[in-house]
């Protein structure tokens, strides 16, 4: 019942991804971070296979890495959503991940732009998007509130109508979120919406 979505607004871009960790009928974790701070100005929400979603993310942001040091400059949030893309497509027939990512990244001369990349290599350029079980919720929610040049309050306010509306909806939906958000100012968490703690972090605190 996993759950991604992100929106791009006045200057920034925001990614919420629910923070379960799930196997069949298990839940192993309820604070997963799902999206990953790619470099300074890159946010990377991924849902999927719990083991494809983690060494593919993190493939991706050593490579960026790599690509930086290499060259001194950081690629563009356009240039790493085709690299994430290409990287897809070329183990799509030979290792395929069953990972879906939305990429949301801030360019100095561009601004903030968000990337929709499924698990068969899909590439769009979006204002809004989601995937998982949620996303049927998400963006009737987001087609009825979102507006171009939507401010960072009502961003997350919209976040969170769409986070009530998964909890309300869905049968088993996932208890908590993570909020983040890229900007001039770089890329960062924002908040957690939290309905239970983790069990194991309650057992050690």
């Amino acid at each position: 019942m996993e759950c991604v979505f992100g929106l791009v607004g006045d200057g920034f871009a925001l990614i919420v991804a629910d923070t379960s960790a799930v196997n069949s009928i298990l839940v192993h974790k309820s604070n997963e971070d799902k999206v990953m701070v790619l470099d300074s100005h890159k946010l990377l929400g991924a849902s999927g296979e719990g083991g494809d979603r983690v060494q593919f993310t993190e493939y991706i942001q050593k490579n960026v890495h790599l690509y930086q040091f290499r060259n001194g400059i950081p690629l563009t949030t356009a240039a790493a959503a085709n690299f994430t893309r290409g990287e897809l497509a070329t183990a799509l027939r030979k290792n395929p991940y069953f990972v879906n990512i939305l990429m949301a990244g801030y360019d100095k001369d561009i601004g903030p732009s968000l990337y929709f990349i499924d698990y068969i290599a899909t590439l769009h350029k979006i204002d809004k998007g989601a995937f998982g079980y949620g996303s049927y919720f998400c963006l009737s929610m987001m087609d009825r509130h979102y507006h171009q040049g939507m401010t960072v309050e009502e961003a997350v306010d919209l976040a969170d109508k769409c986070i009530m509306e998964i909890r309300s909806r869905l049968v088993v939906a996932p208890p908590n979120f993570v909020i983040k958000i890229v900007d001039k100012d770089g890329a960062r968490e924002y908040a957690w919406r939290e309905s239970i703690k983790d069990a194991g972090v309650a057992a050690t605190a």
